[in-house]
């Protein structure tokens, strides 16, 4: 069992069955697999892919710096839709932004985090790392240091980490456990971006790759069962 852990969800998880974004539905399915978790601390950061993705945006005449920002801006929509399904849920839970928006959510700031995990509030982290070129993956890792989070617990489609896609391979090979410097040097090896990996190997950063949408999982990931995929030095 952990103490206090990061969960990363991707924007494209919380559009579930529409094509983009949000769906109150999974996120509700979420909130309750959640609450099968006890006496761990969790902090979840959230992507915005469901509403846009910076290096996509990029080109045409908006500049890379915008697209990140407007990236950022879906996080934050992402974040602030959650963490009202998990309260109606009966999920204690709030928001806080890496980004300055005073009018919908509170700053980010660490005695502030602390103070609501101690309350028993899941936290959910909007906004990636707030600056430019880093990914949600990036962020995520460092808010888990930031943290002290015991592990980082990252939700895929999949049930952890293989050689190739396994949708599109039949012969994919899956990994029980792999090291940090293998996920870094490995280029059959897609876990997170390459500079989240290399922030995780220099600091010795455990995450467990895992398939969310499979009833128990978060609890029986989170409770330090062998499902999926897991990375540490």
């Amino acid at each position: 069992m952990y103490r206090r852990v990061l969960l990363k969800l991707s924007g494209e998880q919380l559009q579930g069955q529409y094509a983009g974004g949000f769906d109150a539905e999974r996120a509700a399915w979420i909130a309750n697999e959640i609450k099968k978790v006890e006496n761990t601390q969790i902090v979840i950061m959230v992507g915005g892919g469901n509403y846009a993705r910076g290096e996509q945006l990029a080109g045409s005449g908006v500049q890379r710096v915008t697209a990140d920002n407007i990236g950022m801006l879906g996080t934050l929509m992402n974040a602030l839709a959650l963490v009202d399904v998990f309260n109606a849920n009966d999920l204690p839970a709030r928001v806080v932004t890496n980004i300055k928006a005073d009018q919908v959510a509170d700053q980010f700031t660490h005695r502030r985090v602390l103070s609501h995990l101690a309350k028993g509030r899941v936290v959910v982290a909007a906004g990636g790392i707030g600056r430019p070129y880093l990914t949600t993956d990036t962020a995520a890792v460092s808010l888990a240091l930031e943290l002290d989070c015991d592990a980082i617990f990252k939700a895929t489609k999949v049930d952890g980490v293989y050689d190739k896609d396994p949708q599109q391979h039949d012969d994919a090979v899956k990994f029980d456990t792999l090291t940090l410097n293998e996920a870094v040097v490995r280029p059959d090896v897609k876990v997170m971006d390459q500079a989240a990996i290399a922030l995780a190997e220099d600091h010795s950063q455990s995450i467990v790759v895992f398939e969310l949408l499979k009833e128990d999982n978060i609890r029986r990931a989170i409770s330090g069962e062998q499902i999926g995929t897991t990375i540490r030095k």
